[in-house]
């Protein structure tokens, strides 16, 4: 997924966007893709997000502080039901 870093996000804006590229990486190549089916992707999502703090120590960095938590949860609840 070339066109769109997650390194890039600085907005909103840039985080729909990111997701748009995301979605477009898994029509072109999800197949691909460790976890290309919603199940196995949302266990993953669960698991990397429990270990985040193990990720980014493994890369150098820290966790960033006061991260919008809520922000997420609601953007993936709501993507159930929203058209």
């Amino acid at each position: 997924m070339d066109e769109f870093s997650e390194d890039a996000v600085r907005s909103r804006e840039d985080l729909a966007a990111y997701i748009r590229a995301l979605h477009r990486a898994f029509v072109d190549h999800g197949h691909e893709w460790e976890n290309g089916t919603l199940g196995p992707f949302l266990e993953a999502l669960a698991s990397w997000t429990e270990d985040a703090d193990g990720w980014y120590r493994n890369f150098g960095q820290e966790l960033p502080p006061g991260g919008d938590w809520t922000f997420l949860a609601r953007a993936l609840g709501a993507a159930t039901v929203y058209e």
